[in-house]
């Protein structure tokens, strides 16, 4: 592995601390004593720095380069992380800190997921798109389970962050360092020609997978600690944590290295189509099953979640190569949908039980499952 392949992966790491902000609805429940909907607007805070931000830096990739992005993203995301060590006394204080934290992943997802693109070889890129999310899980499995080791060592659950901050500028130093293939640069984008990409139904319908399946993702992993506290009475601090979110991500990387080694056999819209069936199946095990039942549901979320996005992302890029940080910007603008679902599902859990707030993420990922069997030009 060459260094700036190396670089690029700690890259993808560092993306993955973003998905702390999941850990942080059901202690913040407990904490701030805030209502299952209120608790919805931690992903609305860093979903909407995708919505507000995906685009702008689409377009400065397009003037600036995907490193200078990516080098820019790292830094704000170690200010970020920064910022509740000094900063977190009310749940505001945590909206905002998730808010800059969602600013940083823009910047790492529009420019990471092209740039690795350009390093790696046409026929092999959903597999190494793959095996760089698989390092993602990595950092998103720090989440939960440095919380609980942080709390039993007698920190307060804020003290992670501090770890998570120098990480993010050791990575800084690692990709201004390693050599980049220099690029031919693209047409400077502007806000009116990426806008109008939509108007290709092929892309449309795949940003519209990507929005469903983001949002899906979060509501996973936003509601799944809750799920485990409140209809089965698990520690929400410990083990509905570990067997929530942590299982859930843990389960997200085994599945990566698993879909790395089969995308190199089979099809992307066939293995997205398996993993669409997967989700459905995992989906109703939470909504439906005991405990026991639940509990491995979410490992097979886990497995099956993992390789959805990298397959959308990919199919989605294969439309139009040509202008991949326009794709790249509209592919994170699309992860606004970790903002809407969330709500939904927050309030479906207010109205009645957190288990049938899963019903959100099933509908959507029945669409996916119905892009992956579309063979039309339209899909």
């Amino acid at each position: 592995m060459n260094l700036r392949m190396a670089a690029l992966l700690m890259a993808f790491l560092v993306m993955g601390f973003g998905d702390l902000r999941g850990s942080f609805l059901g202690i913040s429940r407990e904490v701030f004593g805030i209502s299952a909907s209120q608790g919805a607007l931690i992903p609305l805070a860093g979903a909407s720095a995708f919505a507000l931000c995906a685009l702008p830096v689409g377009m400065l990739a397009t003037r600036k380069g995907k490193r200078f992005v990516l080098q820019a993203g790292l830094l704000i995301t170690a200010a970020a992380h920064a910022l509740p060590w000094v900063l977190l006394s009310r749940y505001e204080h945590l909206l905002a800190a998730i808010f800059l934290i969602g600013v940083g992943m823009t910047f790492l997802l529009v420019a990471g997921n092209p740039l690795l693109r350009d390093v790696t070889e046409p026929a092999r890129y959903s597999r190494n798109l793959t095996f760089a999310q698989f390092f993602k899980s990595l950092g998103s499995i720090a989440g939960p389970y440095l919380l609980p080791v942080g709390v039993a060592l007698g920190l307060t659950w804020k003290g992670v962050f501090p770890a998570f901050a120098l990480a993010s500028l050791a990575v800084w130093a690692a990709v201004t360092w390693a050599p980049f293939p220099a690029v031919p640069a693209e047409r400077p984008a502007t806000l009116k020609g990426m806008l109008g990409l939509l108007g290709t139904p092929a892309l449309r319908w795949k940003v519209l997978g990507i929005f469903l399946f983001s949002g899906s993702e979060m509501g996973m992993n936003n509601f799944l600690a809750s799920h485990l506290w409140l209809t089965f009475g698990m520690d929400i601090r410990k083990e509905a944590l570990t067997l929530g979110q942590g299982l859930f991500w843990v389960s997200q990387g085994a599945g990566r290295l698993l879909g790395a080694l089969i995308l190199g056999r089979m099809a992307t819209r066939s293995f997205l189509r398996v993993c669409a069936v997967g989700c459905l199946v995992g989906l109703g095990g939470l909504i439906l099953g005991s405990r026991e039942v639940a509990v491995a549901s979410v490992a097979l979320c886990g497995m099956a979640f993992s390789n959805i996005w990298p397959c959308l992302f990919a199919l989605t890029l294969e439309a139009r190569p040509d202008r991949s940080s326009e794709i790249g910007g509209l592919a994170v603008m699309a992860n606004v949908g970790g903002a809407v679902l969330p709500l939904l599902m927050g309030a479906v859990t207010d109205a009645s039980a957190v288990r049938w707030a899963f019903l959100v993420p099933l509908g959507a990922l029945a669409y996916v499952a119905g892009l992956a069997r579309a063979r039309s030009r339209t899909a």
